[in-house]
Parts: structure tokens; C-alpha cells; sequence
């Protein structure tokens, strides 16, 4: 019985040196994580800074000076938000590990316990050979018996204890490998965030010095580029809606979603709405058929781009390879599983690919400044997916390229304001529909 008692107080001995050491670990590795979180914080408030920066320069007047300024903060910004996911990677992996080493500790004090009690069920095993009546006759007094009996059952209280342990200690185990293959699938998201954020400066700074490039850094020159371009996209506007206005198509409203219902989410994390759709101040001025066919929504170049709703890339492209600055620039058209579609233009990088299924929320691009852009934003066409689809058009304007995008029939354009959640104070630029 001695024997029974000794080993049980060394394995609790043991389990709890394990558990001091790996406290003293957990705290050292909270400290850590502590100290990361500190530097994300610092950095979440440089990038605001930049942010509220950017804002004001893009609202001011379209000259070079203002748009070479936009540029460099852009991609002061953009190298801000890498160190930032970077330091988020590091904290992310150093969770993983601390998960690792819970595991490992786990397991260790499971086997302890396992061992425990297999030795102490051997133990019981060959001191049962005699009956319970036999050991207290073999006793020489009656305390003697006593004390063995209580003895007895102290060690199948013990042994219940130890069950109790390696079942807590299991199911801790599974609930660490869940949280483990969360944290894995959080990092996989933030490396792919890294990767993208850091197309996002190379284009950013590619833009840059094209522009400085094509100009000499002279305004006078830039103006000229301007000129050209905004000639080039009326020229096109004209080919587009010649084209869609010979489309037919009968809209079925039957297939839309209600009105009003909400069942579009938000593109961006923050919405700043700077142009509506139809006849606004600006349509008239800015576009030859004076009418702006989706909305416009401030964001930076880099800006993560997410899916309105679940459903199915059709098709992504690049109109500047047909014809720069003359219309989408970098585009991805989804449809989705409500009867609505939509197109995403002016991207700087895309991250899915046709064919690709996507759900509400996923991250499907960068917003940019490509195509037809005054300055970086992003453009969102709704479409009534019943009309709507990837077409090719030939442009006699842009020296006969045919180009591929989306397409459709005038009357399949939808208000995407319609269908998006309830715009409240603050997300709209002061740009309303003209009758």
C-alpha cells in the first residue's frame, strides 16, 4: 500500500512541475504577444494618419503635383499596412507554436496519468489476491485493519481523480487542435494579405514613375495625358453604348430581389460613397451619355476588395491592354446566387480567377487607379444577371481592338443603392441624383 501511495505522490509531483514550467513559458509568450500588439496598435495609427492624409489630397484639384503626392503617400501608406501584417504573421506564429507546446505538455501529463494509473492497478491487482476478509484477519489489531480499509479506498478516490484529469486533459487537447487549425487558416489569409499588399506597392510606385515618365514632370504635359485620355474614353463610351443600345432584352423583375431588402453587402471595410448612380452634379460632366452607370466609393489604391454576396466569378480582365485609360481598367465580373451581378473596375491587383466560387465577405481584389480613373477609387456596376454577361466588343475608336468585359443591355443596369445596406450620415459625398 506504501508502495501505491508513493507512486500516485510522484506522478502528481511530476504534473505539477510541468504545469509551473509551462506557466512560466505562457507568460513569457503572452509578454510577447503583448509587445507585437503594441507595435500593430502604433502602426494601426501611422496608417490612419496617412489615410486621413490621402483623403484630403484626392480632394483636391487634379493637377500633377497633387497626384504625384497621392502616389507617395499611397505607397507610404501601403508599406505601412506590410510591416503590419508582417508583425501580425510573427504574432500569428508564435500563437501556433505556444499551441504546440500546450499539445506536447498535454500529451506528456496524459501519459503520466496513464502510467499512474496502470501502476497502481497492477499494485491493487496483486495485493486483491487476498480477500478483503483475509487482510483484516491478517492484521494484528483492529486500528491496523482500519487504517488499511481507509487506505484503500484514498487510492480508488486517487484513481478516479486521475480518470477524471485524463478526460479534462483530452478534451483541452482537442479544443488546442481546433484552435491551432483556426490560427493556421488566420495566418494562411494574413500571408496571402502580405503578398497582395506588397503587388500593391510595386504597382503603386510603377504607376508613379510611369506618370513622371510620361510627363517630364511638367504640368503642361500632364494635362495633355489627361486630355487624351478623357478623348479616348468618350470615344469609347460612344462605341459601348451603340453597342449595348442594339442588345435586346425584356427584364423580368420578377427575377430581382426585393428593393430595399439589403442583400447586397458593402465592398469595403469603409464606406465613403463619392458618386451615386444615374444623372448626378458630376455624371453630366464626366461622362458623354451624362449618366454614371454604377457607384463610385473612395479607396486607396491597395484597399481590399470583398464580394457583395455569394456566387460565381464569370470573368476578370484588363481593358488597358486593349486601350489604356479608356474604360474598366482591371475588372472582375461576379454573379451572384440572387439574380443580381456586379462589376468591380479601376482594380490595382486580382486575387481569384474565373470560375472561382465566392461567398459574401471574400476578398476578391485591390482596389486601384487603372482605366479610365481620375484618381484612385473604386467603380461597382449592378446588373440584372438576366442581361448581363462577358462579352466582346470591337472599338473603331481604339484603332479597332475588340475588347472583353462586361456587357449589357441599357435597361439591365441596375442602382446598386437599391440593394446594399441603408446608407446612413457620413457615407455620402455630396452628390445627389439630378431629376
Amino acid at each position: 500500500m506504501k508502495r501505491i501511495i508513493y507512486i500516485a505522490g510522484v506522478v502528481i509531483l511530476v504534473a505539477f512541475q510541468v504545469h509551473s514550467v509551462f506557466a512560466a513559458d505562457i507568460g513569457a509568450v503572452n509578454q510577447h504577444i503583448n509587445d507585437i500588439n503594441s507595435q500593430i496598435q502604433a502602426l494601426d495609427r501611422e496608417i490612419k494618419q496617412y489615410q486621413d492624409q490621402i483623403s484630403v489630397t484626392s480632394e483636391q484639384s487634379n493637377t500633377l503635383s497633387n497626384i504625384i503626392k497621392e502616389l507617395t503617400l499611397t505607397r507610404d501608406k501601403l508599406l505601412k499596412e506590410t510591416k503590419q501584417t508582417e508583425k501580425k504573421i510573427t504574432a500569428t506564429n508564435i500563437i501556433i507554436g505556444s499551441l504546440g507546446d500546450d499539445i506536447k505538455f498535454k500529451e506528456k501529463s496524459i501519459n503520466n496519468s496513464e502510467l499512474a494509473l496502470t501502476q497502481a492497478l497492477r499494485e491493487i491487482q496483486t495485493s486483491d489476491n487476498n480477500t478483503f476478509v483475509e487482510k483484516i484477519l491478517s492484521k494484528g489489531n483492529l486500528s491496523d485493519a482500519n487504517r488499511e480499509y481507509n487506505n484503500i479506498l484514498s487510492l480508488n478516490e486517487k484513481i478516479r481523480a486521475y480518470i477524471v484529469d485524463i478526460k479534462k486533459q483530452k478534451e483541452a487537447l482537442s479544443l488546442s487542435k481546433t484552435k491551432k487549425q483556426g490560427e493556421q487558416q488566420v495566418l494562411s489569409k494574413l500571408k496571402k494579405t502580405l503578398v497582395e499588399k506588397k503587388v500593391a506597392v510595386d504597382v503603386t510606385k510603377k504607376e508613379k514613375d510611369t506618370l513622371l515618365k510620361e510627363t517630364k514632370n511638367k504640368e503642361s504635359n500632364y494635362k495633355k495625358l489627361l486630355a487624351d485620355r478623357i478623348k479616348k474614353r468618350d470615344a469609347f463610351e460612344k462605341d459601348l453604348e451603340k453597342y449595348e443600345a442594339e442588345l435586346q432584352f425584356i427584364l423580368n423583375p420578377n427575377l430581382l430581389p426585393k428593393e430595399g431588402s439589403g442583400i447586397l453587402s458593402w465592398p469595403l471595410d469603409n464606406v465613403y460613397i463619392t458618386q451615386l448612380f444615374g444623372r448626378t452634379s458630376a455624371s453630366k460632366r464626366l461622362y458623354t451619355s451624362g449618366s454614371h452607370s454604377g457607384v463610385d466609393f473612395r479607396a486607396s489604391i491597395g484597399t481590399q476588395v470583398k464580394s457583395m454576396s455569394n456566387g460565381v466569378v464569370i470573368g476578370t480582365g484588363d481593358t488597358d491592354l486593349y486601350c489604356k485609360g479608356a474604360s474598366f481598367g482591371k475588372w472582375i465580373f461576379i454573379k451572384y446566387n440572387n439574380g443580381l451581378s456586379s462589376t468591380f473596375g479601376h482594380l490595382s491587383y486580382i486575387s481569384t480567377s474565373a470560375g472561382q466560387k465566392v461567398n459574401t465577405g471574400d476578398v476578391v481584389g485591390l482596389s486601384g487607379n487603372t482605366g479610365h480613373s481620375t484618381g484612385p477609387h473604386l467603380h461597382v456596376t449592378v446588373y440584372a444577371s438576366q442581361g448581363a454577361d462577358v462579352r466582346s466588343i470591337p472599338s473603331l475608336s481604339c484603332n479597332g481592338k475588340t475588347f472583353i468585359m462586361p456587357i449589357a443591355p441599357v435597361n439591365a443596369y441596375l442602382d446598386p443603392i437599391l440593394y446594399l445596406p441603408k446608407v446612413i450620415a457620413g457615407m455620402l459625398k455630396n452628390d445627389r441624383p439630378r431629376d
